[in-house]
């Protein structure tokens, strides 16, 4: 994989009662949403509540989905952390194990440091990671990091690392970045903020998403893609996921989407959040539910 397309799971993190990371359900998971069509999961994203768990979990529940028969190559984990030596840990770690890519967010918190401190940090993750199979993914969602991945920032690192910068995931919601990211490095990949705005995306230029709701809703959004990449009519297909994904965002990504899978399921681990965030509720799912009808069949059947 040289420049990533396609459908992308940011994949939910289940936990135990007791906060661990709960394997079992990690693992069904992983694989349902594979098998629901989509291209790609990316653990370890803001959607499974990444920078709430710590570097020796994110290692381990990695090598269990590879060790319960899920290749690598279809595996995108979130690598980036403050500490450069972490994310290049992270990072050697992923790309260890054969992962496709790695998604790493800039250096947050020093908010001042400018493009030229984020490339610097980008540069020294490349450069001491130090394998040519790392394939990286640049994290835009400055609303949660305060830092922002600019397009000239893309660009730049593109024309550094032409062979290991391949992808960018703007979460910022804000066409008019995507589209400014697409213009200033072509050959990096681009990912709008969800699949509200994947037809969008496709007819100019972009190469799928990678979207929070593709927990739930995988199998519409990759028809969706096909659909649209066929040059068939979406029209209603669109509409359709688009209002899925206002029921569940509007509600609060996290906790709405395992709330559901809790009622889906009948298992009530679902409903765990790690700090900060609160847990989840029964009743929310069952409202959300009943707000998305039928298009909600499918979830928690093999």
């Amino acid at each position: 994989m040289t420049r990533p397309q396609g459908t992308i799971a940011p994949i939910l993190t289940p936990f135990e009662n007791d906060g661990r990371i709960a394997r079992d359900l990690w693992i069904s998971h992983a694989k349902w949403v594979l098998d629901q069509g989509a291209h790609f999961l990316s653990p370890f994203g803001t959607t499974g509540e990444a920078l709430s768990l710590s570097l020796s979990e994110r290692m381990q529940a990695l090598e269990w989905l590879v060790e319960a028969g899920i290749s690598p190559t279809r595996m995108m984990p979130g690598t980036g952390v403050t500490a450069l030596p972490e994310t290049i840990e992270l990072s050697k770690h992923a790309v260890g194990l054969g992962c496709a890519g790695v998604m790493v967010l800039p250096s947050f918190f020093y908010t001042a440091a400018g493009d030229n401190g984020q490339a610097r940090y980008y540069s020294e993750v490349i450069e001491r990671v130090a394998n040519p199979a790392l394939k990286m993914i640049l994290y835009h969602i400055p609303q949660n990091s305060g830092v922002p991945v600019s397009p000239a920032l893309t660009a730049r690192l593109s024309a550094a690392f032409p062979e290991t910068v391949v992808a960018y995931k703007d979460s910022a919601g804000d066409w008019n970045n995507t589209a400014a990211v697409i213009a200033a490095a072509p050959a990096v990949a681009v990912f709008p903020s969800s699949e509200a705005q994947l037809t969008k995306g496709l007819a100019n230029g972009a190469a799928g998403c990678i979207s929070a709701t593709v927990n739930l809703n995988a199998a519409a959004i990759r028809a969706l893609y096909d659909a649209t990449i066929a040059g068939t009519d979406v029209t209603a297909t669109d509409a359709a996921i688009k209002a899925f994904r206002k029921v569940i965002q509007d509600a609060g990504l996290i906790p709405a989407m395992k709330a559901v899978l809790a009622v889906r399921s009948g298992d009530k681990r679902w409903l765990n959040l790690r700090s900060p965030h609160e847990n989840a509720t029964l009743e929310h799912g069952k409202t959300l539910l009943a707000a998305l009808g039928p298009a909600a069949d499918h979830i928690g059947r093999g």
